[in-house]
Formats: structure tokens, C-alpha cells, sequence
């Protein structure tokens, strides 16, 4: 090789070695949720800023003003998009309203991937990361019913919903419960058409304390005598709880929920929660920028979970009072473990 042949090679491979880091330096990424105040998403949030720092790319987060801002995540959108972004990780306040603001990102070339809440259809993301949320019900469906033995026949159950628009999580939380409990959940893409006199009624919460308090106010009124209080998240099961022992009905009725966040899981050690289900939003966020990462550096796009058409992020029962035959953790071994 030539002097001039090797000094070319040498500059050749100089610029290979700093596009690594400069292209990682010059990626931003999106971060759109539901709002900045629910813990779940604070969590997220984290985790997203954690793996963007140790990957050397830019994030830019955004969040609606409240659980089903549409319009706060379209214009998030719209400036990821103008930003030159490589992609965009969202919890979407409604499934199928962002769908148009996400193709034009799409069509733009980012990479779109959607954390906890699929999109509607799903196929409007390049990827989903997520609890299956339809299983994290199912597991608080079986132990509440295993929980209440006999009683499971006569039971009387309270339903606090997210919200009335019918979003993906909401259903597939809500309709796995009921499976998992034994009821004929009808069509599963649907909630409250459900049949069974167990039921005491459906009501929406917002995914709020003050909503589930509102929520379980509203179901005592039809039946003072329920039982079983399925909730859609932590902080409406804490409303709940409020109402039921404001009427001093909190010994009679058991409450079960979804999330696994530290406040919730401090509920279920104190007996406020009997089981929950515990995601992990951090390890969604995160596996979300190294995704974007990789796809910005090679253009691969993630495949989900063999078997399924997103990527599992897990699920694990939380309850201090298991039940045999279904795998579970104590409160104290979830605290350790709590978002991550």
C-alpha cells in the first residue's frame, strides 16, 4: 500500500470511528405521555432519561395536562417531527385520535413505538412495548377468586374503569379480571356488556384517587353489600379504599388493581390493596430509546415477543396473602423491585 493509499485509509477510518458518537450525539428522541403528574409515567419518564444519558442522545419529553389531552400529544407530535427527531415513544391518551399525527411521523421517517397502551390499530406503531395488561387482569381475577372461595358465587363487584372512550389498556385490564374470575366477558373488545348479576356496575375513575373515590361513592349507592372492587390502576384503588372505609365498609370488600408502583405496593402491605399486578414502565422507556438508538444507527426495527404482536415487558402478582397454584411475590419483595 502507497503512503497516499495508507493515509486515505487512515482518514476513512477515522470518520467511520467519530460518525458512532456523532451520530448518537445528534439523535433525539421523543418521550409523549399521558400526563406528568400519574406516578407510572414519572417513572417512565426516568427511565427514558437514564438510558438517553448512557447512550449520548437528546430527549425531549412531553406530556398532556391531563389522562385524555389528545390534542397536548399532537402537538407534541408535530414538533418531534420538526425537530428532525429519529423517533417517538408514547403512551397514548387515546388510542386511535393520534394515530393521523403519528403516520405523518411515520411517513417523516421516525421510528414510532408505542409503551403501555397500544395504538388502535396497533399496527400504526413500528413496535409496542408493554405489560400485557390483559394477563396482568387475568392474575387479579384468579386470586381474587381463589380469595374469596365459596363466597366467588355470590359475589358482588365493583368496576372502576379508566374512562369512557374504551382505549385499549382499559379494556384488556377490566376484561381479563372478569376471565380471570370466571365471568363470560361477551365480546373482549368491550366493556360492560357483560350479562352476570355478580356485577354491580361499571363506573370511570380517570385513573385518579379523587375519581375512584367518586367511582366507589357511586356503586355503593346501587349496592351497599358488594364485595369485590376491581380498580384500573393504584391511585383509583386508593380512592377507593377511602369511600369504603368512610362508610365503614372497608373490612367487607376486597380491592385488587393493576400497576405495581411503590405507593401501591405500600397499599397491598398495608392491606389496603389485597393483590396487585405490577408492570415496568421503566424497563418499557427504557428498551424504547435503545430501540430508536438502534434503529437510528443500523435501521433495524424491534420484533416483538415471539408468540405475540408486541414486546412483553412482564407482569408479576403482588400479595401478602398468596394463593397456591398461582405464582405470586410478598409486598416486601416488591418493593425491591417496584417500577424498574
Amino acid at each position: 500500500m502507497t503512503r497516499a493509499l495508507r493515509l486515505m485509509a487512515s482518514t476513512v477510518l477515522a470518520a467511520c470511528l467519530a460518525a458512532g458518537p456523532a451520530a448518537a450525539a445528534d439523535t433525539i428522541v421523543g418521550l409523549v405521555t399521558k400526563t406528568n403528574t400519574n406516578p407510572f409515567f414519572v417513572k417512565m419518564r426516568e427511565g427514558a432519561e437514564a438510558k438517553a444519558k448512557e447512550l449520548g442522545v437528546e430527549l425531549r419529553s412531553y406530556a398532556g395536562k391531563y389522562d385524555g389531552d389528545v390534542e397536548s400529544q399532537v402537538e407534541a407530535i408535530e414538533s418531534l417531527i420538526a425537530a428532525g427527531a429519529k423517533g417517538i415513544l408514547i403512551t397514548p391518551s387515546d388510542s386511535a385520535a393520534v394515530v393521523p399525527a403519528l403516520a405523518r411521523a411515520r411517513k417523516a421517517g421516525l421510528l414510532v413505538i408505542a409503551l403501555d397502551t397500544p395504538l388502535d390499530p396497533a399496527s400504526a406503531a413500528d413496535a409496542t412495548f408493554a405489560t400485557d395488561n390483559f394477563k396482568a387482569g387475568q392474575l387479579i381475577g384468579e386470586w381474587a377468586k381463589a380469595r374469596l372461595g365459596d363466597k366467588a358465587e355470590d359475589a358482588k363487584i365493583a368496576m372502576l374503569d379508566l374512562n369512557a372512550n374504551q382505549i385499549s389498556v382499559d379494556v384488556a385490564r377490566d376484561q381479563g379480571f372478569l376471565e380471570g374470575f370466571g365471568i363470560d366477558i361477551g365480546n373482549p373488545k368491550q366493556i360492560g356488556d357483560e350479562k352476570d348479576g355478580r356485577i354491580v356496575g361499571h363506573d370511570i375513575t380517570q385513573g385518579a384517587e379523587e375519581g375512584g373515590r367518586r367511582a366507589m361513592e357511586n356503586l355503593m349507592q346501587r349496592n351497599p353489600s358488594l364485595n369485590l372492587v376491581y380498580t384500573i390502576n393504584e391511585p383509583a384503588a386508593a380512592g377507593a379504599y377511602e369511600a369504603l372505609r368512610s362508610f365503614g365498609l372497608d373490612s367487607q370488600a376486597t380491592i385488587v388493581s393493576i400497576d405495581g408502583g411503590c405507593p401501591g405496593v405500600k397499599n397491598v402491605k398495608a392491606g389496603v390493596i389485597g393483590a396487585t399486578s405490577m408492570q415496568f414502565p421503566l424497563r418499557m422507556a427504557s428498551l424504547g430509546i435503545e430501540a430508536v438508538v438502534d434503529y437510528a444507527r443500523t435501521g433495524a426495527r424491534p420484533k416483538p415477543t415471539p408468540g405475540l404482536d408486541f414486546t412483553d415487558t412482564g407482569v408479576q402478582l403482588v400479595t401478602d396473602k398468596p394463593i397456591d397454584g398461582i405464582p405470586s411475590i410478598t409486598s416486601e419483595e416488591g418493593l425491591k423491585l417496584c417500577w424498574g
